[in-house]
């Protein structure tokens, strides 16, 4: 039976451009499942879900939202009815793939058709909006994203190419052989480059005791894809060394995962070791990018497009007091590990954002803050130091009832 690979676009709009990405496809062997998500105009071609099943699978009558004529309402329903509509045709056996174009609008339609599957389906979209913020697309869901260069208004000799390729993108995707991966319960670690050292040695450590351990980047989307799958019940324990994401939920950096990070792990109840990784910086752009009101403050540039601001002790004690309640919600095993020598690569003896009195703020808040029963273990080294990730990944392991390695312990 050949697989099929699902087109979303508005075809009032759309119609010549669908025709084309549709037959592509085809002409690889697949089939093609083409979903309306047009409303104001008439479609061009015609559609194996229709809008009006759409519209329908949102609760709401096509005919209502047509007299309206009301372009935001008729988006938000149809929003929500294709991510009904792809939930639905994925779990019949009717989606092995799936391709959207559009812009902004068309966009927002289709990732959301997308984020209502399961990582590791293929998902790619066409979009006018590609080279820039992608991130409330793409959300926590593994959506490629091919700029259209070219407005999508018709067929052009730069639109042809680009729809072409995207089509036959999709297409490979869907039929190549994915290989066959060992499979072995999952561990969560959060990273970034100023705690690589400790998380690239603390991983081998749990990988030698059995774990596939899947590390994300600290970068708010990482945060938030991590929170997401240990939600979804993926995750038997974490290594969030990590949590740097607050301190630019608190300041305003580029990175924030939001107020609801470091709360998974604890409301599904898996064993978590938690540290104050890289709390000592928020994350900017580059330098002109820093506020007004953060020029004062000691900047580090990490590369030239992001420039980081050094937390202060003000700032450090509230971090240490959000930190401590997060953990102390968990319903768990849980384990704050302070590393005394510093947080991060740049915050060790020497280093450009070594500051001992901003560190003790943030080691005594959470003392101060942490419910009784959560173990608080303190460790006289650097995050970074071979210590301090062994500690780490074997109070894991012992959370987790696993034999430890002898190797390097």
């Amino acid at each position: 039976m050949a697989r099929t690979v699902v087109i979303v676009a508005a075809l009032d709009t759309k119609g010549e451009e669908t025709t084309l990405i549709r037959d592509v496809i085809e002409s690889r062997d697949l089939e093609s499942l083409v979903v309306d998500v047009g409303v104001l105009g008439e479609p061009a071609i015609p559609a194996h879900v229709t809008r009006a099943e759409v519209a329908s699978a949102a609760g709401v009558d096509l005919a209502d939202l047509v007299q309206a004529q009301d372009k935001g309402r008729a988006m938000e329903v149809m929003t929500r009815g294709v991510a009904e509509v792809a939930g639905r045709l994925h779990g019949e056996g009717r989606l092995d793939g799936i391709i959207g174009i559009g812009g902004s609008a068309g966009t927002t339609i289709a990732s959301s058709a997308m984020r209502a599957l399961p990582v590791g389906v293929p998902k790619l979209i066409v979009s006018t909006v590609a080279s820039g913020d992608t991130r409330p697309y793409v959300g926590t869901k593994d959506i490629t994203m091919m700029y259209s260069v070219v407005d999508i208004a018709g067929i052009n000799r730069i639109s042809g190419r680009i729809l072409t390729n995207a089509a036959a993108a999709i297409a490979g995707m869907v039929t190549v052989e994915v290989p066959a991966f060992p499979v072995r319960p999952l561990l969560a670690a959060s990273m970034f480059g100023n705690t690589t050292t400790c998380v690239d040695r603390a991983r081998k450590g749990l990988e030698g005791a059995g774990y596939e351990v899947l590390v994300f980047h600290a970068t708010g989307a990482g945060g938030q894809t991590m929170e997401s799958l240990i939600a979804d019940g993926f995750i038997e324990g974490v290594l969030d060394v990590t949590t740097t994401e607050w301190a630019d939920e608190l300041c305003g950096g580029v990175f924030s995962a939001g107020p609801h990070r470091l709360e998974a792990a604890g409301a599904a109840g898996i064993p978590q070791v938690i540290a104050p990784g890289c709390v000592d910086m928020v994350n900017f752009g580059a330098p002109e990018t820093v506020p007004d009101r953060y020029r004062d403050r000691k900047i580090y540039p990490w590369n030239p497009n992001v420039t980081l601001m050094r937390t202060t002790p003000q700032e450090n004690a509230e971090l240490g007091r959000i930190l401590a309640e997060k953990a102390n919600t968990s319903r768990g095993p849980v384990v704050i590990m302070l590393p005394l020598n510093g947080v991060s690569q740049l915050d060790s003896p020497g280093g450009e954002f070594w500051w001992p009195e901003a560190d003790a703020a943030l080691f005594d808040a959470i003392r101060r803050h942490v419910r009784p029963d959560v173990t608080l273990v303190e460790v006289e080294q650097n995050i970074n130091d071979a210590a301090f990730a062994d500690r780490a990944s074997g109070l894991l392991l012992e959370m987790l009832g696993a034999r430890v390695p002898a190797t390097g312990r």
